[in-house]
This record gives C-alpha cells, sequence and structure tokens, in this order.
C-alpha cells in the first residue's frame, strides 16, 4: 500500500520588518513611527540611532521602544548590545559574525539577536549555529552598496529551503518586496524608501502592506 508523504508544515505568513532612519530627536520622530505601525502589521522596528553619547543613546531607546512594544511590535537596536536592556528594547541586529559572536553572552536567551552582514553561506550557517534569531540577507553596506538582487533572492531561496530560523530580506524599493516573499523570506526588511515617500510613512507602509502575500495565498 502506498503511503502519502506528509506534506510540509505550512510556514507563517510572512512580515514586515521596518528599519527607521538614523533617529537624532526620538520625541519628533516617535508620532511618525506610531502612524506607520498603525497601518500595518509590523512584526519588529529596527530601531537606528545617530552615533550620540550612551545616555542620550539610552534616552532615544526609552522614548520609542514603548511605542513599538505598545503595538505588539518588537524594538530591535541596530547594533549596540550594550545598551538594549537598559534601554528597555527588545534585542539587537549585528551585522557581521564577530560582532554578532561578541554580543551572544549578553543578550541571549533574554533578547532577539539578529545577524546581518553574511557575505557568505558558511556565515550565515555559522550564525544560526550560534543561536541567531534570524539572518538577513540584502541589506546595503556603509557604501550603499549591495549584491545583485537576483543573488539575494537566491541566497534567500536556499535558505528557506534548508533552515528553519527565519530569514529576512531587504527591499530598496515597494518592487523588490513581492520577490522577496515569493523566494521564501520570512520577514521583508523596508527602510529608506519608507520615510522618503512623499506621501508619508504610513501611506508608503500601507502600499509595502499590499505586496506582502505569498503566492499560494493568492486565489
Amino acid at each position: 500500500m502506498l503511503k502519502h508523504p506528509h506534506p510540509a508544515p505550512k510556514r507563517p505568513a510572512p512580515r514586515l520588518y521596518l528599519v527607521t532612519p538614523q533617529v537624532t530627536d526620538a520625541l519628533s520622530f516617535a508620532r511618525e513611527l506610531g502612524e506607520a505601525l498603525d497601518t500595518a502589521d509590523i512584526a519588529a522596528v529596527l530601531l537606528r540611532l545617530k552615533p550620540a553619547d550612551e545616555r542620550t543613546a539610552i534616552n532615544r531607546v526609552k522614548a520609542l521602544a514603548p511605542i513599538a512594544q505598545g503595538k505588539d511590535t518588537a524594538l530591535v537596536l541596530d547594533g549596540n548590545p550594550d545598551i538594549v536592556a537598559r534601554g528597555g528594547a527588545d534585542g539587537a541586529h549585528l551585522s557581521g559574525i564577530d560582532p554578532f559572536t561578541n554580543a551572544l553572552e549578553s543578550l541571549k536567551p533574554d533578547r532577539i539577536v539578529g545577524c546581518g552582514g553574511l557575505h557568505t553561506r558558511h556565515d550565515a550557517m555559522s550564525a544560526a549555529e550560534q543561536g541567531a534569531d534570524y539572518v538577513l540577507f540584502g541589506e546595503p553596506n556603509a557604501q550603499g552598496q549591495r549584491p545583485s538582487f537576483e543573488a539575494i533572492v537566491e541566497r534567500i531561496t536556499w535558505w528557506a529551503e534548508v533552515f528553519e530560523i527565519p530569514c529576512v530580506g531587504y527591499a530598496v524599493s515597494r518592487d523588490e518586496i513581492a520577490a522577496l516573499v515569493a523566494a521564501g523570506a520570512d520577514f521583508v526588511a523596508v527602510g529608506d524608501f519608507i520615510w522618503a515617500d512623499a506621501r508619508g510613512a504610513a501611506a508608503a507602509i500601507a502600499d509595502a502592506a499590499e505586496q506582502m502575500t505569498p503566492p499560494e495565498a493568492v486565489e
């Protein structure tokens, strides 16, 4: 008697991961952030802070963390693992294996630790083996450069087929979102193009959310 293979478990619907601009004035940014979070389902906010002294940075985090967390959205710091707990953030995102590895002891197991800046498959697998909560593919570097979009999609497809740890695909425009979702990204990071939209971030987020439906979910 033939046995039918068990169907692969259906993965959760992909979600947005909102990347902020570099924040200097947290109080003035708070309203715009709140409006963006009210617009669509956003899993996490990656908070990028303008360089400042430690106390100023902590105060910025304290001003913004409750806004995200009040919407059931995690607030993750871009770097700055030393101030995660003191600022009340939910975790940190580190770029590169060495910064990621160095931050693990101070953040695990209570906080989220994500890893980006992964130039090779080996780096990505190393981050997963060390306990990354997610890996990020496709973000621009400090010079604004990144791999070709085809290479990013290929990397996400490979990851989604092999690993259970979630992956984030970085979209630099609304037009990239659907392809990242189709490739298997669990989360899609959206950033600069959201905040640069002349209509406001909320309208841009609404447009981005429309692109988040996986192909198999479309009737």
